[in-house]
């Protein structure tokens, strides 16, 4: 079972890798590809809330669901309220395939839990606002982020100079693929 979850997280980066290349970089900026959960996929080990954090999703972006369903479906509910209460008796989409996209074609706030009630009690749901194409994400400089009971966080500045990172599209297609040859050789 685990297996056919790391299968469909595979499939999913490799889709995300062929994208990158086939379009050349042309859409560096305006589309980006958000896999839920990262390698674990939308999974109860997975704490959607944290991957969640910080990320920005933007209008024309696209979301990757990868799960099991033996773990439940996916639903997009309607309201915050539906989601909190983790109610999806009535949802706008359940998502049944294991390996879902979803694009996100307008601004605003979308809501996704697991069809299992006990799983979404447990935090298995995620909520994401999506903003204008334009948006652009606060910079987080050397200052203050958190303060709790005498301690304080500081964000680390960053590098002064682009990466290489930048320039691995190639790469990442090519370990996307060996990696979806070990996985389907196993």
């Amino acid at each position: 079972m685990a297996g056919a979850v790391a299968l469909k997280v595979a499939v999913a980066v490799l889709a995300v890798g062929i994208a990158a290349v086939s379009l050349g970089g042309s859409l560096v900026g305006a589309q980006v590809h958000h896999v839920v959960g990262g390698d674990r996929g939308w999974d109860p080990s997975s704490d959607l809330a944290s991957w969640s954090s910080g990320k920005t999703f933007r209008a024309g972006d696209k979301m990757w669901l990868a799960y099991s369903a033996a773990h439940g479906y996916i639903a997009e509910v309607k309201s915050k309220e539906e989601f909190e209460s983790c109610d999806v008796t009535n949802p706008i989409r359940m998502f049944t395939d294991g390996l879902d996209s979803i694009s996100m074609d307008k601004e605003g706030l979308r809501y996704f839990a697991s069809s299992n009630v006990d799983s979404c009690n447990k935090g298995l749901k995620l909520h994401v606002e999506v903003m204008p194409q334009s948006y652009q994400a606060p910079e987080t400089s050397n200052s203050l982020v958190a303060e709790s009971k005498g301690s304080a966080v500081v964000a680390a500045e960053g590098p002064k100079t682009p990466s290489g990172s930048a320039h691995l599209t190639a790469s990442l297609m090519v370990l996307s693929f060996g990696l979806l040859c070990y996985v389907l050789g196993n």
